[in-house]
């Protein structure tokens, strides 16, 4: 279930404790009615937007297989450390950054790319 949060003035905003994300997952939290989706790749925290871009499809609850976030619906598979497709480097999601404070995942709402 995904957690819902006000967006704030503040560019970085709180989604997650780093407890509730092990390695090897992914997790869905929204801010402000925006979808995204989180990725634990061996200790590094990554956020993803949570839309495939490819089939509009839920990428939160897609599974990392290694590097790859691959979506539920038709297995696009993009690098959760770039948002680039794998197989075609002109499609991409955008990425967003991420700040671990005192436990907490805060990812600014702003994109990367």
């Amino acid at each position: 279930m995904a957690k819902e949060w006000e967006l704030s003035e503040v560019p970085f905003v709180s989604v997650l404790r780093v407890s509730e994300l092990p390695p090897g997952s992914t997790a869905e939290v929204s801010v402000a009615e925006h979808h995204y989706v989180l990725c634990n790749l061996n200790g590094e925290i990554h956020a993803l937007d949570g839309v495939c871009p490819c089939s509009e499809g839920p990428l939160s609850q897609g599974v990392l297989q290694g590097n790859l976030l691959v979506c539920p619906w038709h297995g696009r598979r993009y690098d959760c450390r770039t948002g680039v497709h794998h197989f075609d480097p002109e499609v991409r999601v955008a990425k967003f950054p991420v700040l671990i404070q005192n436990g907490d995942i805060l990812i600014d709402v702003n994109p990367m790319c």
